[in-house]
Order: structure tokens, then C-alpha cells, then sequence
């Protein structure tokens, strides 16, 4: 079950990736819940079923029922926050940035796990997403909040690592 299944799926040319994946789960300097709501998030994001199904089976063991839910609504939220702010960015006209977004965004206040968790899953997610305004906005939060830059690279590393998981089973499917 979990991580151990997805590294056994992985091809012999993705080796890299086995080990990236390994590491990930067992050298993360991150709290266990921070590691594995980050690994929900992200797992989500990726949109793979199997990477979905696996590593969040594996993370119900992992984190109490209110931090998973708590990942799971980092993911539906930043799925919406993405694209929105993304679009926003991408359409060049700075007055857009005046306009009220009109999303109900209730979950970012009251989610029930510690702050800095959240924003780090939003981070990572915002990582996957490919939006840089909320990149840089979850970054400054979880700055003011204390936390160091290795805690953002990693979230960042965990976003790129189950990615390429994601991506690489997709292929495997695919050419089979």
C-alpha cells in the first residue's frame, strides 16, 4: 500500500524518481503532518488516480481525520485560488489586482490544522499549479510565520517529486 506500491509501478528509467520518492517519505525534515498533508495535497493536484488512491490510503494512517481533510480542502481550494489568480497574472493588465476575486475562500480560516501547515500545502499545490502570485503570496506567509527556506523548498520538492510519479505512470498507461 501507498508509496512502496507507486515505486514498484515505476519503470527501471525512472529509477531517479524511485529514489526521490523514497527519500521524500523517509529523510523529510518536516513534521509528520506536514510532510504527509503536503503528500495528500499534491497527490491530488497531480490528478493521477493511482497516485491519489495510494498515497492518500497511505496518509489516512498518517494524520489525524481533521488534518486530512484539511489537505484534501488545501487541494479543492488551490485548484479554484490557481487558476483564478494565474489568470489574473497572465492577462497583463495590472488593474485587474483591484478588482474583488468574489470567491468564497472560508476554508483558509478555518481548516483546523496549524497555519503554517495550510499554507504549505497551498504552497506546494500553488507549485504543481504553476501559479506564481500564490507562490509567492503562501511563500511570504509562511516567512512572517517562521518558517525557514529549506521548509518552502521542501514543500516545492514534494510538489515536483509526486508529480513526476503522476507523470510517469500516466506514460506507462499510455504506451502500454
Amino acid at each position: 500500500m501507498g508509496y512502496e506500491v507507486l515505486k514498484e509501478d515505476l519503470p527501471e528509467y525512472a529509477k531517479d524518481v524511485k529514489l526521490n520518492l523514497s527519500s521524500m517519505v523517509n529523510t523529510s525534515k518536516l513534521t509528520e503532518q506536514q510532510l504527509w498533508g503536503a503528500i495528500v495535497a499534491t497527490a491530488i493536484a497531480s490528478r493521477n488516480p493511482k497516485v491519489i488512491a495510494e498515497l492518500s490510503a497511505e496518509a489516512k494512517g498518517r494524520l489525524s481525520d481533521v488534518a486530512y481533510v484539511a489537505a484534501k480542502g488545501a487541494a479543492a481550494m488551490m485548484a479554484m485560488n490557481n487558476v483564478y489568480y494565474r489568470g489574473m497574472h497572465l492577462l497583463g493588465d495590472p488593474e485587474y489586482q483591484n478588482l474583488r476575486a468574489g470567491l468564497r475562500m472560508n476554508l483558509m480560516a478555518s481548516h483546523g490544522v496549524d497555519k503554517l501547515d495550510f499554507e504549505l500545502w497551498s504552497l506546494a499545490v500553488s507549485a504543481i499549479n504553476g501559479c506564481q502570485r500564490c507562490l509567492e503570496s503562501h511563500e511570504q506567509v509562511l516567512v512572517k510565520a517562521g518558517a525557514s527556506r529549506e521548509t518552502v523548498q521542501e514543500a516545492v520538492k514534494i510538489a515536483a517529486i509526486v508529480n513526476s510519479v503522476a507523470v510517469t505512470l500516466e506514460a506507462e498507461d499510455s504506451l502500454a
